[in-house]
């Protein structure tokens, strides 16, 4: 099967419902326990957009948007545990993809306008920290560093390792192998550090 403007995962399974304790004994979570952090976010990829050269392959893994599995998910009609996840090259908004990890090389790439960030710790700021800013309207930051390298990413002068502030109420977190991180739109990032 072939599609336009998004891509089919596998999945197996839309929530994670159970954790292993450290004896090996597996308990299965109710449904509606911490649902939104339960969620899965990542799926093998089926097809990818022949629209769009993604660079995605069959069989890498793609992560995307907590969306693709509520109330049911966006199930493919006729194929069990297939769902399609929403694509836009040119807004993030409208991706509902926000990075994959290629299965031959291991190598993590964002999509679209999406940044992925490690969680930056806040240290506390001293006189000689602080520039001269005009503040127009308070806005709660939270700090992030940039992880992987995206075409996007070096169009607005970002490098991996370069920390950026933005807003505290687009801190979407997921994981990549155990990993915690942002995802958060590029053009919702207020500034890099100097």
């Amino acid at each position: 099967m072939k599609t336009l403007n998004f891509f089919i995962v596998h999945l197996e399974k839309l929530l994670n419902d159970t954790i292993k304790t450290s004896g090996g004994l597996e308990l299965y979570l109710d449904p509606k326990y911490d649902e939104f952090k339960n969620r899965i976010t990542e799926g093998e990829v089926v097809t990818s957009p022949i629209k769009h050269d993604t660079g995605v392959q069959v069989g890498d893994t793609l992560y995307f948007h907590h969306h693709v599995v509520v109330h049911k998910g966006q199930p493919i009609t006729g194929l069990d545990n297939h769902y399609h996840v929403t694509y836009d090259p040119e807004l993030a908004i409208n991706s509902q993809a926000f990075a994959y990890k290629s299965k031959k090389t291991g190598e993590i790439k964002p999509l679209s306008t999406w940044s992925i960030l490690e969680y930056v710790e806040e240290k506390a700021q001293t006189e000689s920290d602080i520039i001269e800013v005009v503040k127009i309207k308070k806005i709660p930051v939270r700090k992030g560093r940039v992880s992987f390298k995206s075409d996007r990413i070096e169009e607005v002068g970002l490098e991996v390792g370069d920390v950026v502030g933005f807003p505290k109420s687009m801190d979407y977190r997921f994981m990549i192998d155990d990993k915690e991180y942002y995802r958060t739109r590029i053009e919702d990032l207020l500034y890099k550090e100097i």
